[in-house]
């Protein structure tokens, strides 16, 4: 009787085997805990496991499909490396150019205020030369002179101006012009006052006396020829 109970399919059961339930709390296979309330009614929905992807904020670089975009890629990372190494040049020659302006105006403002300086220093040194013309530098005072004189020079200090040398309208300040027989072109004759310059910069040109050739020395010279020429003429006739 029971066990055509069992059989019987108004029943609603039909017997297949052995049912295994397994009641682990944790889940051999994930390792996890199960759920009771999943226990209890007989079906567990699968966990499922969303993956969180972290944006680096970096950009993935496209793979090329054909091997020509993989040329053109080539190609303008090449055109890059060209475009930024130009800019690297240009940026160091204008570094450069800048260092050397800079350098350059440093020199120049130095210039200026050496000569500023060294200007005001001109009359004592005239007042030291008129001195040693006349003798009377000694004692004391000559050798305060003579540092003074060799501190100037130390600094760039160039005294010029000689008898003899030839005119020069640029170092040269012409007080007069005489005429010189004897030489070829103008030339200082006598010097007033030195002149005084550092490098190309001329603080004080020199005031001279110019001597300008006159042609009179070659006129006389044929005249005295002529003059021996016809007395030899003379003594030839005789």
């Amino acid at each position: 009787m029971a066990q055509s109970d069992k059989n019987d399919p108004e029943n609603g059961d039909q017997t297949q085997g052995p049912v295994i339930r397994d009641n682990r709390r944790i889940d051999p296979e994930t390792g996890e805990v199960r759920d009771p309330k999943a226990k209890e009614t007989g079906s567990e929905e699968p966990e499922v496991v969303e993956a969180e992807v972290e944006d680096e904020g970096e950009d993935i670089p496209e793979v090329p499909d054909t091997p020509e975009e993989v040329v053109s890629q080539a190609i303008n990372a090449d055109e890059r490396v060209i475009e930024l190494t130009n800019d690297i040049k240009r940026v160091q020659a204008e570094y450069s150019n800048y260092r050397k302006r800079v350098e350059r105006d440093r020199v120049a403002v130095r210039e200026v205020a050496t000569a500023q300086v060294l200007g005001e220093l001109l009359p004592i040194l005239d007042d030291i030369g008129r001195a040693r013309e006349h003798e009377e530098l000694t004692g004391g005072f000559k050798a305060v002179s003579e540092s003074l004189e060799a501190t100037a020079t130390k600094l760039g200090l160039e005294k010029y101006g000689e008898q003899g040398d030839e005119f020069d309208p640029n170092v040269h300040e012409a007080l007069t012009l005489v005429p010189a027989p004897n030489v070829s072109v103008q030339t200082v004759i006598e010097v007033y006052q030195p002149g005084y310059r550092i490098g190309e910069r001329v603080l004080r040109p020199a005031r001279v006396v110019v001597g300008d050739p006159t042609g009179e020395a070659p006129e006389a010279s044929e005249e005295a020829t002529g003059t021996d020429t016809s007395a030899e003429n003379g003594e030839d006739d005789k």
